[in-house]
């Protein structure tokens, strides 16, 4: 006999398009109506010897799985096309041992007339163990709307009919069942609203209002969008996409708890809160202490408004980058700062806009010329999806005096970049519903347009001022704003591309000074008081911009430290160097960090004079894998910077600088890269989860209040040390996805091992022959990383040494820098 050649069991038997009337819908029978479903059935069998033999004995009774499928369903009531699919596995793989996969899809084609869809649908794949070896998928056909899309004038002044079908790919794993009749509806009635010019636009807005309503994190949308009058000569023109909450990560992502969530919701429920953009700006007084007031002060809605009830709310849950800009408009006045937020709230537009303007009389505002100087400035760009215009329709032909009037969105968004560029932080694919562009296209067409070779706006950084005497804007709050004591201007592009970044770039160094006897550098040299003080005070007059001072040393095997003996390390420090008198001497008012990852530690050496907040751990603690305890830590250290108003500076690291240095166990999207792009990649994914948690949601802290640290020498080996360095600017770099986008980093290399291990090298071209060295030896080989980082585009340098590789700025900063 001949051998039968194996098929690897691809052959399959099918029943196509048996149609049963069967009870469907609702919790129980009366509730449900009888429908005709087209069931369709794909069994797994290999047929090659029934096909060799001509044998049925060797095949499936198709007729048998026909009569079994038929009575176990019509004497039944199914609340939804998932329990009745679940309901024909279960009874296939009872009936018949012989079958083990099987596919299974049911279809609804008569559907009310009330849905705007022709059929919905259910199909699966199971095996009899119970797994899948596929996702699920709930289908959608011809979901009608009609909707103004296009580019042609006599698109923009007549609706036109348009067509989705959707699919929805979701893994057996979930307990969610799909509302079709809720998302048709959905999808007809926002698109409705809807005027994009492309249907590429379109398709994108209906694949992420699927995913929003779904709200399952693993789901993956194809929208296919018809328009059936766009060709004379075709039955339609089609879009077809596909897009997970991957494709929208600045609309969701991971919040603390490790779950994906979406936590700007542009489009509530009818029982969520709104969500509105405010912008704030300053240019008198305490400018960014008038803003932080102010931020307190939304947040506080019924102390701050008499006439609003107990139950009022406002919650700011995301920040901007804060700016520094020329004025626009009336140019004979002080440079703004500027910003903006995100806040979830349960006040009308009106109401809210009588709250903004009670604040900008608390904090001290005086009504003067129009666009003129003032103490503080808050404007509703966006609320919800809404468009706002309270002027009387006489008035609405021009952008005259608008006071005590409320427009939204903003009627001069698109022509200023003091507001575009921190909505862009937030929200850049938010679609503006009146120019129907996104967020990043306004930026981008507005800075294209842009002649000359003045930069009106740059990042900045405020310090603010302890020990606290006298807060910034007393008896207004439990919790003081603190005046601030200095600010750090920076570039609005953290690019390394000198030919596309023309503007001037300041890097700022920090000098080290442990209090330990165990560092791996310093350690005994400064823990003596006098020491420690000699050593701020030479650094202060080398040029520090601020001194980074530490009690508990981070590397391998150091000893512990309680969090009292920490405090005891450090705090007479800082009381010392802010009580020098020494005429002449300016280390009094240089900037203190505190090198801690301990919340009470932090708070101590603020309120001693510590104007920052260095954490290696990026407030998650010591612990890894992050664990409970994890949560509770960043919950703890996320409240004392949020309650200081302290910019914080937050490191990757993965436990002590000698542990866990394998990238290749991240999840991280760039893993499939080369050791580069598998570094680089593991730092923007674990540190930038961090920093999301930290900077989003409620109770966050403000954006441009923090600093992040890739961590060079801590959980990577020599050549992801190296990587860092060569690559750090793509850290930030504005990627899809990159949660660490557009903030200011620090790159701390100074005389670590990984140097150390280079020095040893021998050069097999030449007659170095390596060499051991200490610590202390290695301060040229710093100065090396000096200059690469001030290339890279650094904030920031940690270094030992101030006053030598203050020098390597200087010459870097003119060689790479204008």
């Amino acid at each position: 006999m001949t051998a039968i050649p194996s098929t690897q069991n691809q052959d399959k038997i099918r029943i196509n398009g048996l149609i049963l009337q069967l009870s469907i819908g609702g919790t129980t029978p009366k509730e449900g109506s009888l429908q005709p479903i087209h069931i369709s059935l794909a069994i797994k069998h290999d047929v090659s010897v029934a096909a060799t033999l001509d044998s049925i004995s060797h095949s499936i009774d198709y007729a048998s799985i026909c009569n079994t499928v038929s009575d176990c369903l019509v004497s039944q009531h199914f609340t939804c096309l998932e329990t009745l699919i679940d309901h024909i596995f279960t009874f296939i793989f009872g009936a018949h041992a012989e079958i083990s996969e099987m596919f299974v899809s049911a279809f609804q084609n008569s559907v009310p007339e009330s849905l705007p869809v022709s059929s919905f649908g259910y199909e699966s794949n199971r095996k009899k163990d119970g797994t899948s070896p596929r996702s699920d998928c709930f289908t959608m056909r011809e979901i009608q709307s009609a909707t103004i899309v296009g580019i042609e004038p006599h698109e923009r002044t007549a609706i036109q009919p348009v067509s989705f079908d959707v699919d929805i790919q979701r893994s057996l794993r979930s307990s969610r069942f799909c509302d079709f009749s809720g998302l048709t509806r959905s999808i007809h009635d926002q698109v409705a609203k809807t005027s994009f010019y492309t249907l590429e636009a379109l398709a994108s807005f209906v694949a992420l209002g699927v995913l929003k309503h779904t709200g399952e994190s693993q789901d993956t949308v194809t929208i296919k969008a018809a328009k059936p009058n766009a060709l004379s000569l075709a039955k339609s023109a089609e879009i077809e996409l596909v897009r997970t909450q991957s494709h929208y990560p600045d609309i969701f992502s991971i919040g603390p708890e490790g779950r994906s969530q979406s936590l700007l919701d542009y489009t509530p429920s009818p029982l969520a809160l709104h969500v509105a953009a405010i912008a704030l700006g300053s240019n008198l007084g305490d400018r960014f202490a008038n803003i932080e007031t102010a931020l307190r002060l939304l947040e506080n809605p019924a102390r701050t408004l008499d006439e609003l009830q107990q139950d009022a709310e406002v919650a700011i849950i995301d920040t901007s980058f804060m700016y520094e800009t020329t004025p626009m408009y009336v140019i004979d006045q002080p440079l703004f700062a500027n910003c903006a937020c995100m806040v979830e709230t349960n006040l009308r537009p009106e109401l809210l806009l009588k709250l903004l303007k009670q604040i900008e009389t608390t904090v001290g505002r005086v009504p003067s010329i129009r666009n003129g100087p003032r103490a503080v400035d808050l404007d509703i760009l966006i609320y919800d999806m809404d468009m706002i215009d309270t002027r009387p329709k006489e008035q609405r032909y021009h952008l005259g005096d608008l006071e005590g009037q409320l427009l939204v969105p903003h009627p001069r968004m698109a022509e200023r970049e003091f507001v575009l560029r921190p909505l862009n932080d937030m929200i850049p694919n938010y679609i503006h519903p009146v120019y129907k562009q996104s967020i990043r296209s306004m930026l981008d067409s507005l800075m294209e347009a842009h002649t000359g070779d003045d930069f009106p706006m740059q990042k900045v950084i405020p310090f603010p001022r302890y020990p606290l005497s006298d807060p910034a804007v007393p008896n207004l709050l439990d919790v003081p704003v603190p005046p601030t004591a200095k600010h750090w201007a920076f570039s609005v592009t953290n690019s390394a591309n000198t030919s596309t970044n023309s503007l001037p770039r300041t890097t700022y160094v920090m000098a080290t000074l442990n209090a330990t006897p165990d560092s791996f550098s310093d350690g005994s040299i400064h823990n003596a008081l006098p020491d420690a003080l000699s050593y701020a005070t030479t650094s202060a007059a080398s040029g520090a911009d601020i001194i980074d001072i530490g009690g508990y040393s981070t590397r391998p095997g150091a000893a512990y430290v309680s969090p009292q003996e920490e405090i005891d390390r450090i705090v007479p420090i800082i009381n010392g160097i802010r009580s020098n008198h020494d005429e002449g001497s300016k280390v009094k008012e240089c900037l203190i960090s505190v090198d801690t990852f301990r919340w009470d530690v932090a708070k101590a050496a603020i309120l001693a004079g510590a104007n920052c907040i260095n954490d290696v751990y990026a407030f998650t603690g010591p612990d890894y894998p992050l664990s409970a305890s994890s949560a509770e830590h960043l919950l703890e250290m996320r409240q004392i910077a949020r309650d200081l108003a302290v910019p914080v500076i937050l490191m990757h690291s993965r436990g002590d600088a000698g542990s866990n240095k394998d990238d290749g166990d991240s999840d991280a999207s760039g893993m499939q890269g080369n050791a580069t792009e598998r570094v680089l990649a593991c730092i923007r994914e674990e540190l930038g989860e961090k920093v999301n948690a930290i900077v989003k949601g409620r109770n966050g802290v403000r954006r441009w209040m923090v600093i992040i640290d890739p961590g060079i020498g801590f959980s990577k080996t020599l050549e992801g040390n190296l990587a860092v360095l060569r690559h750090a600017s793509s850290i930030t770099a504005d990627v899809q996805g990159n949660h660490l986008t557009g903030y200011p980093w620090l790159i701390g290399a100074s005389k670590k091992s990984f140097l150390g291990a280079i020095l040893e090298q021998p050069n097999a071209q030449g007659s170095y022959g390596g060499r051991k060295t200490q610590p202390k030896d290695r301060g040229w080989a710093t100065a090396a990383t000096v200059a690469c980082a001030v290339q890279q585009g650094t904030t920031i340098v940690r270094v030992h040494d101030v006053e030598d590789m203050h020098d390597v700025v200087s010459v870097a900063s003119a060689l790479w820098h204008k």
